[in-house]
Parts: structure tokens; C-alpha cells; sequence
């Protein structure tokens, strides 16, 4: 039996759920595209709370931390990577926030115990779907590059210039594609070198192929030539190589929905055998070798994740 909590207890608890909830919604995800109060208003004072200066400050601190620790887990890199638009103290004061109100919840409905589970478990979900979001992101950029590629050769033989092409291109396609020459486009008008504008392009999308665009780019600037027809060159080995990469996902689907089963079937057992037989659970809940037992399936599970997923993930 769960131990009994006091009504004041409980009443604590969502209370401050509920403050972690509206400082996730009221401030980190409050919209910047509004026409602001100074433009609106010139001749009014700015009026803010006091809590949105405390948060104001609380994201400043945290965004320089970030800054001056330069890489982790959460930086500007990876935000970028993700195509997320706010700072790296934004999301870090969100996961602090959903943190707290997870371990709250997880108090109050299972005791000491969830909640702890729950303080390490959160933030590692937080981190993984960052990951998958960066992956997911990168993938629908490797999916759009020959077309992408088709364009610049298009817009080339058409006789606009390659900064013109790649603009254009940026107009005809959807994102992520979209804002990353939008971004070479900004960053080439206000004098950073077009080379180095495309090389990071490549760098933050992990993308190989289009680091061989830039490489042309580099090589026709430095020797001449017709670079449409090279880039058309570099399209043809391009599709052949997505083509490639179409059949290996393909033959190794099985291997990853068969990795993703055996990585869920504990995890999904354990939480099923919690809520219909929580007494048999209770040894695993209470008792030292319980955590023991508990510690070693998640070493032995993570050992073979790892494993798993790289068989699942062959180089070619």
C-alpha cells in the first residue's frame, strides 16, 4: 500500500505543479512575433512584472553559463542543429521547470521513490528527444539536398548568379532547407564568405553530400570553369549515393524495429507489473537488492542499446 499523504501536502504539491506549468507556458513558450508595446506605444513606459524580470534574468544567467562553458549537452550548436529559435537558458529553464513538476507528481503518486525516478528520468527523456528532433531534422535535410542541387544548376543555366540561385532555391523549397540558405543568403549580404557560409551549413546538418557542394563551389572559385555542369556531375553521384542509402535503411529496418522491441519489452514489463500487481513490485520499490537489481538491468540495458545500435547503423 502506497503511504497516505496529508490534504495539505497534496494541496502543496499542485500548487506549485501548476506554478512550474504557467512559468513553462507564460514565459518560455510566450510568442516574439507580436508587434512589441515600444513600437505600438512609443510614448508608454514599459511595463513588466516582476516575475518576468526574474525569469528575464534567470535565462540571461543561464544563457551566459552556456556560453562561457561552450560545448554540452545543450548549446547554441545544438539548437541550431534542431532548428529551435530561442536561447540555450530558454529551454534549460523549461526542462528545470518540467523536471520539478514531474518530480512532484511523481511524489505524490508513488512517494520517495517515483520521484527520484522520475528526477533522473526526465531530463534524460528531454535530452533524447532533442536528439530525435536533430535527426529527424537532418534526415528531411538529406532527403531535399538533389533536388536542392537541381535548382542551383537550373537557376546557373539560366545565368543568375550562384548567390541568386541559391536565393531562389531558398524561395522553392520548405524547411529545413529553406532557413538554412536563407541563412548562407543573410550571412553572404552582410560580408561573411560564401565558402564558409555553405561549409557550416554542412557541418550543422551533418550532411556529406552537401559538403561536396561546397567543395565545388570552392574549387570552381579557385581554378573557373562551368560549375553547373559540375554540380550536375555531383548531383549524379549524389542520387546514386541516396538511392544507396534508400536500399541500406530499407534491408536493416527489421534489425532497428527488432532492437526497439527488445529495448522496450523490460521497461514496458516492469511498469505493467508496478500498476497490476504492485505488491510483487514492491521488492523492486523497497528493498536494497530491489535498487540493486533495478541499477544493473539499467547498465546491462543501456550496454546493449548501444550495442544494438551499431548493428543497426552500418557506414558505407
Amino acid at each position: 500500500m502506497l503511504p497516505e499523504l496529508s490534504p495539505l501536502t497534496f494541496v502543496g504539491g499542485l500548487l506549485l505543479v501548476y506554478a512550474a506549468l504557467a512559468i513553462v507556458f507564460t514565459f518560455v513558450f510566450k510568442s516574439r512575433s507580436a508587434v512589441p508595446l515600444s513600437r505600438r506605444r512609443p510614448d508608454a513606459a514599459p511595463q513588466t512584472s516582476s516575475l518576468t524580470r526574474l525569469t528575464d534574468q534567470a535565462v540571461h544567467a543561464l544563457n551566459k553559463g552556456v556560453r562561457r562553458g561552450g560545448a554540452g549537452i545543450l548549446n547554441r550548436d545544438k539548437l541550431d542543429a534542431a532548428g529551435l529559435k530561442k536561447g540555450p537558458g530558454d529551454y534549460l529553464l523549461m526542462a528545470g521547470a518540467l523536471t520539478f513538476a514531474a518530480v512532484v507528481a511523481g511524489f505524490l503518486m508513488g512517494g520517495a521513490f517515483f520521484a527520484v525516478l522520475l528526477l533522473v528520468l526526465t531530463p534524460v527523456a528531454l535530452v533524447l528527444s532533442l536528439n530525435v528532433v536533430v535527426s529527424r531534422r537532418r534526415r528531411k535535410f538529406d532527403e531535399q539536398v538533389p533536388d536542392t542541387l537541381q535548382m542551383f544548376t537550373g537557376g546557373l543555366r539560366a545565368g543568375h548568379s550562384l548567390l541568386r540561385a541559391i536565393d531562389a532555391a531558398a524561395q522553392e523549397n520548405e524547411a529545413p532547407m529553406a532557413e538554412e540558405l536563407n541563412r548562407v543568403v543573410n550571412e553572404t549580404r552582410i560580408g561573411r564568405d560564401l565558402g564558409e557560409s555553405l561549409d557550416e551549413v554542412a557541418r550543422r546538418t551533418d550532411n556529406e553530400d552537401f559538403g561536396w557542394i561546397a567543395r565545388s563551389v570552392e574549387i570552381h572559385r579557385e581554378v573557373g570553369g562551368d560549375l553547373a555542369e559540375v554540380l550536375d556531375h555531383v548531383g549524379e553521384t549524389i542520387r546514386d549515393r541516396t538511392q544507396i542509402r534508400g536500399q541500406v535503411r530499407a534491408l536493416s529496418a527489421e534489425g532497428r524495429i527488432s532492437a526497439i522491441v527488445l529495448m522496450a519489452l523490460p521497461v514496458v514489463m516492469f511498469a505493467a507489473l508496478t500498476f497490476l500487481n504492485p505488491f510483487y513490485a514492491r521488492v523492486f520499490t523497497s528493498t536494497l537488492p530491489g535498487y540493486l537489481m533495478i541499477a544493473a538491468a539499467a547498465v546491462l540495458l543501456a550496454i546493449g542499446g548501444f550495442w544494438l545500435s551499431r548493428l543497426i547503423k552500418p557506414k558505407f
